[in-house]
C-alpha cells in the first residue's frame, strides 16, 4: 500500500487506464475464440451504456459544475460532443459506421477501401476521451474514481466484443484485431497519463471545462454507436437493462462516497 502511495500520479492515471484499456483486449478475445449470440453482446452493451450515462451524471458533470461553474461546464460539454460528432461523421463515410456491429454490418477492405483505418481510427477516437477522464478525475480527490474506471470497463468490453466480431465476420485478420485493440489499450493509458500530466495545476475551471468536453464526447459516442448496437439486437429489453446498469453506477458511487 505504501509502495503505491509513493507512485507519482501519472503513473497511477496510467496504470488504471491500462486496466480500464485491457477490457477491449479480454472482448476482443472472447470474440475471436468464442461464440456469442449478439443478443447477449448487446445486453452487455446495454449494461455499460447504463453505467457510463450514470457516471457521466454523478462522476463527471456534477464535479465539473461543482469546480467550474454552469458556463466552463456548458460550454466544455456542448464542445465535446460536437467535435466528436463532427469526427465520427467523417469518419462513418470512410467505413467506420458500423464499427460496433457484430452482426455483419462491418465492411471488408474488399467492400470499403480503407475501412479497416477508419475503423480503427474510430476505437481510438471512442477510447481517448474516457480515458483523458481517469486521470482528471485524480486531479480532483487524489484518488481515482472507481465509478469512472468501472464505466468505462464495462463499456469497453462489449466495444471489444462487438467490435471484434464484426472484424472477424469482415475477414479481418487476427493480428489487425489483436494489433488494433492492444494499441487501443495502450494508447488509452498514455491518454490517462496525458488527462492527469497536462491538467496538474491548472485552475479549477479548465480541469472542469476539460472534464465537461470528455463528457460531451462520451454522451455522442453512446448515443450514434452503443445505444443503437444495444437496441438493435436486445429490442424490447434494451431500455431495462440500461437502467440496471445506470443503477449499479449509481449505488456505487453512492457507496463510494
Amino acid at each position: 500500500m505504501d509502495a503505491w502511495a509513493d507512485l507519482p500520479g501519472w503513473a497511477r492515471a496510467g496504470f488504471w487506464g491500462g486496466v480500464a484499456g485491457s477490457a477491449l483486449l479480454v472482448g476482443a478475445a472472447i470474440a475471436w475464440w468464442t461464440n456469442v449470440r449478439p443478443r447477449v453482446v448487446a445486453g452487455v452493451m446495454a449494461f455499460g451504456s447504463g453505467v457510463l450515462i450514470s457516471a457521466l451524471s454523478f462522476e463527471l458533470m456534477d464535479e465539473a459544475f461543482r469546480r467550474g461553474g454552469l458556463g466552463s461546464t456548458g460550454i466544455g460539454f456542448l464542445g465535446g460532443a460536437g467535435v466528436y460528432t463532427l469526427l465520427n461523421a467523417w469518419l462513418s463515410h470512410r467505413g467506420a459506421r458500423h464499427r460496433k456491429r457484430s452482426n455483419g454490418q462491418q465492411p471488408s477492405e474488399s467492400d470499403h477501401e480503407g475501412s479497416g483505418l477508419s475503423i480503427a481510427l474510430g476505437a481510438l477516437l471512442d477510447g481517448i476521451p474516457e480515458s483523458i477522464v481517469i486521470g482528471l478525475s485524480l486531479l480532483q480527490g487524489g484518488a481515482v474514481s472507481t465509478v469512472a474506471v468501472v464505466a468505462i470497463f464495462l463499456s469497453n468490453l462489449p466495444e471489444g466484443l462487438s467490435s471484434a466480431a464484426g472484424m472477424k465476420r469482415a475477414r479481418r485478420s487476427a493480428g489487425y484485431v489483436f494489433g488494433v485493440w492492444g494499441a487501443i489499450a495502450v494508447v488509452s493509458a498514455l491518454a490517462s497519463v496525458a488527462g492527469y500530466s497536462l491538467f496538474a495545476g491548472s485552475p479549477p475551471a479548465l480541469v472542469a471545462g476539460t472534464t465537461a468536453v470528455a463528457a460531451g464526447a462520451i454522451l455522442a459516442m453512446l448515443a450514434d454507436t452503443m445505444i443503437p448496437e444495444a437496441f438493435e439486437s436486445a429490442h424490447d429489453y434494451a431500455g431495462l437493462i440500461t437502467v440496471a446498469g445506470f443503477l449499479a453506477a449509481f449505488a456505487l458511487s453512492k457507496t463510494q462516497g
